[in-house]
């Protein structure tokens, strides 16, 4: 397995329901990729969510982790060196990133509306048609015009104004090498929301930098997220991590698992009586650990 050395890994779950299979099969990859290189494992709650996040849900959320064998050097409960390990505790380091962004000219206020998005006039969606569409140029603001100030509260969406016609690259540890052009495959993006706290592409990338994550593992829906956070680092110039993107798992319908699947959750499979001992043997003969 070719490794970043010294390697440094990280589980991001986020407090807003019980962790599924699908979830909990992501991060003992991660866990497996950490250990299998000598490497330190990170716990983040990324707990920014404040509609749908609950208490229960993030004391749930590190019970049933460590139900299932996983473990983990920092994190929320244990401290660490780059504490602290909720997201919710570091929205200064966000908000510096933003004021970054903003002395130099690369993020503007919007307050269009998803809909003033999707309604407008050739739009295409960004890889589907469950996918963000390509926000249009038509309403980005001339790059010549005066910029407003952030203000103490922010309470209106201000988006990353991609470079139109770049490529984003980067090599996959599962999937080799990807590619996207900014203002075709993807558009301008959000990094600050309207109700006062950061994107997740925005916090995502400033924790992981942050942290000194070396390669980050999660679900390859993720895949086009990895573009735009590509651009916030080399904004900011903070040094990337690798990536890899495990595949996902799905329901005997084929639909992808997430929260709302209750019965594959980790706290309901505890509560029939399954044995994390077996589950794990079931990742295991999948071979996804690897590179």
């Amino acid at each position: 397995m070719n490794f970043p050395v010294p390697y440094r890994g990280r589980l991001a779950p986020s407090p807003t329901g019980y962790l599924h299979l699908g979830h909990a099969r992501t991060f003992w990859i991660a866990e497996q990729r950490a250990r299998s290189a000598g490497g330190a494992v990170v716990l983040r709650s990324d707990d920014l969510d404040a509609q749908r996040y609950r208490l229960d849900f993030a004391t749930a959320m590190m019970e049933d982790m460590r139900w299932i064998g996983l473990s983990w050097d920092e994190g929320p409960d244990v401290g660490g060196p780059h504490a602290p390990y909720d997201q919710s505790k570091r929205v200064a380091l966000y908000r510096a990133a933003l004021e970054r962004l903003h002395a130099a000219r690369l993020v503007y206020p919007c307050e269009r509306t998803r809909r003033d998005v999707i309604e407008a006039a050739g739009a295409p969606h960004e890889g589907g048609a469950d996918d963000e569409p390509v926000y249009p140029a038509s309403f980005r603001p001339d790059p010549g015009d005066d910029l407003p100030p952030l203000g103490d509260w922010i309470g209106v969406n201000w988006r990353l104004r991609v470079p139109d016609g770049e490529a984003v690259e980067f090599t996959d540890g599962r999937l080799g090498p990807q590619r996207a052009v900014a203002g075709v495959d993807f558009g301008d993006f959000p990094v600050w929301r309207k109700d006062g706290g950061p994107s997740y592409q925005l916090a995502c990338a400033v924790d992981d930098a942050a942290m000194g994550i070396t390669e980050v593992v999660r679900g390859e829906d993720l895949v086009r997220s990895t573009f735009r956070q590509l651009l916030i680092y080399c904004a900011l110039g903070l040094k990337a991590p690798r990536f890899y993107h495990c595949p996902l798992m799905t329901d005997e319908a084929g639909v992808r698992l997430a929260k709302r699947h209750d019965a594959l959750s980790l706290r309901a499979l505890r509560g029939r009586g399954e044995s994390p001992e077996s589950i794990r043997k079931a990742w295991a003969t999948q071979g996804t650990a690897g590179t």
